[in-house]
């Protein structure tokens, strides 16, 4: 019977880690529905205001202000965004993976990393890569003084010339089951210059160049907190698929356990059986 008991108790453990599972996944998704929602409502908000960007842009001619300004690439610095936690599938691994691809990809220029989020810093420690500043503990729906903290470390680095462009890496949020790692450039801050014609459309009090000096800080910003909401949607949305799957997994396993330990009772009790007719029988004779 040594057998059978082992076979329950692995069903009791498969049981309770099952339940964690499935707490761990309702947990998430309940963040994701927030955060989905906080991210698709931002979407609108935040492609509207780099059209005004634009046409801003081109209304001030050829001034332009410092954090637009190209420099020769001599230094480069890297915002890489992971999760603080793992559990959450390939989340981690794609995102990190990303980072030093595309820090390979500068070649012979300097790349530093200011890493958000413990498991990238961690990571970036193990193979001995430059990291400038870490930040940790993002909410689970990130806050706007969160996306200021970091715009303003990227911003402060950029205007004394530390680096001469800051990209950002994080997983964009396609689905609940579907994210994927991008990189996109935050400083200089790219733009396209749109049509004079449609420039003329507005006037700008007390000036373009003085409209630019408020907005681009607000966009900067607003970008930056754009994209810690795509990359927690895409972390809640990781973390609740990895959570069913395991969750599946171990209702398969426990279906499996509980044959074998049905085979393996009804075994011992025939065994059993057979000895104690044969007992009997020894007994008559």
């Amino acid at each position: 019977m040594a057998g059978v008991r082992d076979i329950k108790r692995r069903i009791r453990s498969v049981k309770s880690t099952q339940q964690i599972t499935k707490a761990m996944k309702m947990v998430s998704a309940a963040k994701l529905r927030r955060t989905q929602a906080a991210t698709v409502s931002s979407r609108p908000y935040t492609n509207k205001l780099g059209e005004i960007l634009e046409r801003i842009v081109a209304s001030a001619g050829e001034t332009k202000h410092p954090l637009m300004l190209e420099r020769p690439l001599k230094s480069v610095g890297i915002i890489l965004i992971s999760a603080d936690r793992g559990l959450a599938g390939g989340y981690n691994a794609n995102v990190l993976k990303k980072g030093i691809l595309e820090a390979v990809r500068f070649g012979e220029t300097e790349v530093a990393f200011i890493a958000v989020g413990r498991k990238g810093r961690d990571f970036l420690r193990r193979r001995n890569k430059k990291i400038d500043g870490q930040i940790m503990g993002i909410k689970d729906v990130p806050t706007f003084n969160e996306a200021q903290q970091i715009a303003q470390l990227a911003v402060d680095s950029f205007l004394a010339n530390k680096y001469d462009a800051v990209y950002m890496i994080y997983q964009e949020f396609v689905s609940p089951v579907q994210q994927h790692p991008v990189m996109k450039q935050l400083l200089p801050l790219p733009y396209e210059e749109a049509e004079k014609e449609e420039a003329m459309e507005y006037l700008y009090e007390p000036g373009p160049q003085e409209v630019l000096e408020i907005l681009l800080p607000k966009y900067i910003n607003n970008t930056v907190y754009h994209i810690l909401m795509e990359t927690k949607a895409s972390e809640h949305g990781a973390r609740m698929a990895a959570m069913g799957s395991a969750t599946d997994n171990a209702s398969e396993m426990i279906d499996k356990l509980t044959l074998s330990y049905n085979r393996s009772r009804q075994a011992a009790i025939t065994r059993e059986i057979s000895e104690i007719v044969g007992g009997a029988n020894a007994l008559q004779g």
